[in-house]
């Protein structure tokens, strides 16, 4: 098992929902962790609620649809840590649609943030993990990398694509202590994700999972913590999903 404390850590889209809650999970077992977000107001807000509460932690600003942004916050992330133990690739939009009316501009950005972003993230990880003797990486995929929904034609191809990389990177560096792994969350309870934004719509998405009711974003945060300390385990894409793919 890899003891976490004092890795090196960079979580993207860190500052709300499941990514927030993964910082939070990997402070709690002492590593240091860059929170890595386009939303600079809320990085800020976070790095110093957190660091007043004394964790080691670090905002830096990045796009992840962008390989030179990717790469300014890996460097930068060695710049204050000297490493990079683990990369999180989390960041994620999506883009509801009947896929006649959906442009090319949005399909673009739905791949070039979910599936691009994944790639850069883990090319500039990699590259640093090299260098040290290995590392992990966690990326954030999806159920709707296994399953279809009818609407969500670029959401479904952008986290398909995140499964299958995921298992040609584990096997790819499975020989260089370098493991892959991803998380396949359920529909999870977030700031657009609930009852009084959604309403009946909500009651729905609840009805999908058997437990009968929607993820939090901690149940995700420490799934990702089990893969990273779970040496045995690379090229896994692990549901977290109240059932939901077991009907």
């Amino acid at each position: 098992m890899t003891n976490l404390y004092e890795k090196v850590v960079i979580v993207t889209g860190g500052v709300s929902g499941i990514g927030f809650a993964t910082v939070k999970a990997f402070l709690e077992k002492g590593a240091k962790v860059v929170i890595a977000d386009y939303n600079v107001e809320g990085g800020i807000s976070a790095e110093k609620k957190l660091k007043e509460s004394g964790a080691d932690v670090i905002f830096v600003e990045v796009n992840v649809a962008e390989e030179k942004s990717v790469a300014n916050l890996v460097s930068k992330t060695v710049e204050q840590y000297g490493r990079v133990d683990i990369m999180v690739n989390n960041a994620g939009v999506g883009a509801i649609s009947k896929t006649h009316d959906l442009s090319l501009e949005d399909y673009n950005r739905v791949i070039s943030i979910n599936q691009n972003g994944v790639f850069f993230g883990s090319k500039y990880a990699i590259r640093e993990m090299l260098k040290t003797g290995g590392g992990s990486i966690v990326n954030t995929a999806s159920i709707l990398g296994h399953v279809g929904e009818a609407g969500a034609f670029a959401y479904n191809a952008s986290k398909g694509a995140v499964n299958i990389l995921t298992k040609s990177l584990a096997l790819e560096y499975a020989t260089k202590n370098i493991r892959v792994n991803a998380v396949c969350p359920g529909y999870v309870e977030s700031g657009m994700v609930n009852k009084e934004v959604l309403g009946d719509f909500y009651d729905g998405l609840v009805a999908r999972h058997p437990v009968g009711r929607l993820g939090r974003p901690d149940e995700i945060a420490h799934a990702i913590i089990f893969l990273c300390e779970n040496d045995f385990v690379t090229g896994s894409s692990l549901l977290i999903d109240g059932g939901y793919t077991a009907q």
